[in-house]
């Protein structure tokens, strides 16, 4: 998921960024369309069990610092979670609401409502999920270390 909004982040909507109004809702309504699919709600549903799992395995006998840093990365990924659920995808839905762009009356308006808010917060989203990444990472580390 760090992968997914960091992209976002420094490639899709910077480049999105420099079309014109019906190019940029055309785009990001199909791109929020796609990305309803079973790859995606698998990898961003299933973080979350899979940090629960990890959570209760260090609980039950692992190393309190793995424990720590897990228990870390999942309220990071829970805030990443919040944060879409809350605004990206409300945002989302208010750009569907706003129908095909060839009947939208004022595109430039209709942008303008969605994407600076929806940058910045994906933008809170990517370092959210970075940092539960880098948490992991860390926590494999020690882990690896303490079963040598």
């Amino acid at each position: 998921m760090a992968g997914l909004f960091a992209a976002f982040a420094y490639a899709v909507m910077p480049g999105l960024r420099r079309g014109d109004d019906r190019t940029f809702v055309t785009a990001m309504q199909q791109i929020n369309t796609a990305i309803l699919n079973g790859w995606f709600m698998t990898c961003f549903l299933g973080a979350i069990a899979a940090l629960g799992v990890a959570a209760a395995a260090q609980w039950t006998g692992g190393d309190r610092k793995v424990f720590a840093l897990v228990v870390a990365a999942l309220v990071l990924y829970l805030a990443m979670f919040v944060i879409t659920s809350a605004v990206n995808v409300p945002l989302n839905d208010q750009l569907a609401d706003a129908g095909r762009p060839d009947h939208i009356a004022d595109l430039a308006a209709v942008r303008e409502r969605f994407e600076s808010t929806w940058v910045a917060w994906n933008v809170v989203r990517a370092v959210t999920s970075t940092g539960a990444f880098l948490c992991l990472a860390w926590a494999l580390v020690l882990h690896g270390r303490s079963t040598r």
